[in-house]
This record gives structure tokens, C-alpha cells and sequence, in this order.
């Protein structure tokens, strides 16, 4: 098996295309009153399901998590350590929750993690590198 992708089920299709369009830059087509969202992110399937129309496809109903949780995370890389601190302050003033300012870690990479506005962790960091050089040696 290969990894495809990655989806998120979400509860306010409209809202959650904005933020993953207008704040962090995806590239989203669908109309805010779709009820799936699929595209690729940097060669990566992406995919924002609406809760109730997943229910339906499977058959299934789900318990979903209010505020912030911590089940999973998406990570984002910017090339700079200065394109992480950039990237937290637009994200937090257009909406996102902040979770942990950009700070050094000890082994190197700068890092900010913010959430979207359903409690999603999103990772943005840096090695300080571009995004092709950033495993090597690693």
C-alpha cells in the first residue's frame, strides 16, 4: 500500500474552505456549499468531507471531538525560519486558534502549531532550508 492522502471530516464546509484557501493557501475550487473537497496540496491528496454526507456514504454515524484536539495533525513547511514566524501571525489574525508561538526546538527545526477553526492541529515549520534539502543528511 502507498499513502494517498488524508482527509478531515468536517462540520462547516464553508467555513473550513475559507480557512484552508484564504488563510493558509490552498488551492480550493469548490463552491462553499459542496459536500466533498478534494484536491492536492503540494503533491499530497488532500480531502474535506462533509460530516453528514460521509454518515450517509457509510451508513454510519460518528462522534466527533469539540474545540481543540489533539488526534491528528497536518504539517506545513516553509523554507525560512522568518517565513514561520510570518506564517503564525497572518494565520492567527485571519482566524486560526493559536496553540504554541514559533519557537527554536532543541534539535533544530523552527516550529508554530496553530488550529483551524474545527480544533485540527496544524504544524508550521523550518529547518531553515528549502523544502527539497530539508531531509538531507537527516
Amino acid at each position: 500500500m502507498r499513502l494517498d492522502g488524508f482527509g478531515i471530516l468536517v462540520e462547516d464546509m464553508g467555513r473550513m474552505i475559507r480557512f484552508y484557501r484564504d488563510v493558509l493557501g490552498f488551492d480550493i475550487r469548490e463552491t462553499e456549499d459542496t459536500s466533498n473537497v478534494y484536491l492536492v496540496k503540494d503533491g499530497t491528496l488532500f480531502l474535506l468531507y462533509g460530516r453528514k454526507d460521509f454518515e450517509k456514504m457509510t451508513k454510519h454515524r460518528y462522534e466527533y471531538v469539540k474545540g481543540l484536539n489533539g488526534h491528528c495533525e497536518i504539517a506545513l513547511y516553509v523554507d525560512t525560519f522568518d517565513e514561520v514566524d510570518a506564517a503564525f501571525k497572518n494565520a492567527v489574525e485571519n482566524g486560526a486558534t493559536p496553540v504554541l508561538p514559533p519557537e527554536l526546538e532543541p534539535w533544530g527545526q523552527r516550529t508554530c502549531y496553530i488550529a483551524d477553526p474545527e480544533g485540527n492541529m496544524i504544524e508550521i515549520g523550518s529547518w531553515n532550508k528549502p523544502f527539497e534539502e530539508k531531509d538531507a543528511g537527516r
